[in-house]
């Protein structure tokens, strides 16, 4: 029996210079994210009271460019298919983005953020705090990640292992542009 949930409407939406998946790192937090906005909605700014004090929050989004999902993927440091859930990739069932970003400062609705991993227009959910009393746990253990090496891509090029050359979108950005 399904459940009918009722319709998510964002909060606002990011505004950045990463527009395709693969200018954005891998995951928020690796110190590589460029800087952006998130521009929250008309009537939600007393929302926006206290958080000026956070240094960090999780910014949960809408993968609005995600068009499907696959049960198995290859994770971009990997060489094996491992299934959809033990892995963060974007493409999934209900394509919800979950990224702990760096807060610099508030001025009225725009919220100026930095490392993150969200790439331009994405819609915004909802927003926390990040509390480092309950959201870090320094004995988790991380299972098959702990074997990947960590300096690796943080895309998978799918069309070089097909021999098709970029997409069209990439081919003007140069290879830099494709890690």
């Amino acid at each position: 029996m399904e459940e009918v949930l009722p319709p998510l409407r964002p909060i606002g939406f990011v505004r950045c210079e990463q527009r395709l998946h693969h200018e954005a790192p891998r995951q928020s937090g690796l110190g590589r994210g460029a800087t952006g906005e998130i521009l929250v909605r008309q009537g939600l700014q007393n929302c926006l009271a206290d958080l000026a004090g956070f240094s960090h929050l999780w910014v949960l989004s809408w993968f609005h460019l995600a068009r499907g999902f696959r049960s198995q993927v290859v994770p971009p440091r990997d060489q094996r298919k491992r299934g959809l859930f033990a892995t963060r990739a974007p493409q999934r069932p209900n394509p919800i983005g979950m990224s702990c970003v760096q807060l610099l400062r508030i001025e009225k609705r725009v919220l100026h953020i930095a490392d993150h991993d969200l790439l331009d227009g994405t819609p915004v959910l909802d927003l926390k705090p990040y509390l480092p009393y309950c959201d870090s746990v320094p004995t988790a253990s991380i299972g098959y990640v702990a074997g990947l090496p960590p300096a690796a891509h943080d895309h998978r090029q799918w069309w070089s292992t097909k021999g098709l050359p970029p997409p069209r979108v990439y081919q003007d950005r140069g290879d830099d542009q494709l890690r």
